[in-house]
């Protein structure tokens, strides 16, 4: 399922869909890997994951976006060691969130690098699109973590992210149990590293 389109992640070109508009009501699923896929966030044991202060920045972030965007709302979530796993919503005030988004077309996409990477200066990136939700989360993530860790401009993040608009219902609780029962199918996880 989901864990398939992952891969597209880690190509060098760009496969955003050109013809779909990212400020529009939609929902996405969403993953973000770490640089190197590096295990930054904690590690899982007997199936549940355990996060670090690291993954607790990742986490509480995720939770912070939503306050801070009027367009932004946030279901499943799960941060696993390197990556992590969201469904958003991108929906401006006044429009109805997308809770059983029917007839949306399918599309397994990466952003383009430069949308992807904090500080980088994007004319074509809409401040209330989904690509300026992920740099704008990356960017507070990164700047966090290397307070923490004193390693100021120290990649934390890949530099792309993956979107796939969810299409349907049937679709949603899919991949919400898949976000879901992630920590539980580690080993067998395409990004898995052991600890």
């Amino acid at each position: 399922m989901p864990g398939k389109y992952e891969r597209y992640a880690t190509h060098n070109h760009s496969r955003r869909w050109a013809a779909w508009d990212y400020t529009q009501p939609a929902a996405y699923f969403v993953t973000i890997c770490t640089h190197k896929h590096y295990c930054l966030f904690g590690d899982i044991f007997d199936g549940e994951m355990h996060i670090n202060r690291f993954g607790q920045v990742a986490t509480d972030e995720w939770h912070r976006s939503e306050k801070l965007r009027t367009e932004v709302h946030l279901d499943a979530f799960v941060v696993m060691p390197n990556h992590v796993h969201g469904i958003v919503v991108i929906a401006p005030p006044g429009a109805d969130a997308p809770t059983n988004p029917r007839g949306y077309a399918v599309s397994h996409v990466a952003t383009q690098r430069a949308a992807s990477l904090p500080g980088t200066k994007r004319t074509n990136v809409d401040p209330k699109s989904l690509g300026a939700f992920i740099r704008a989360y990356k960017s507070a993530v990164t700047r966090r973590i290397n307070q923490f860790r004193n390693t100021p401009g120290a990649p934390v993040w890949q530099p792309r992210y993956h979107d796939h608009i969810i299409r349907d219902e049937w679709s949603w609780h899919r991949i919400r149990r898949y976000i879901e029962t992630n920590p539980a199918r580690w080993a067998d996880d395409m990004h898995y590293q052991p600890s």
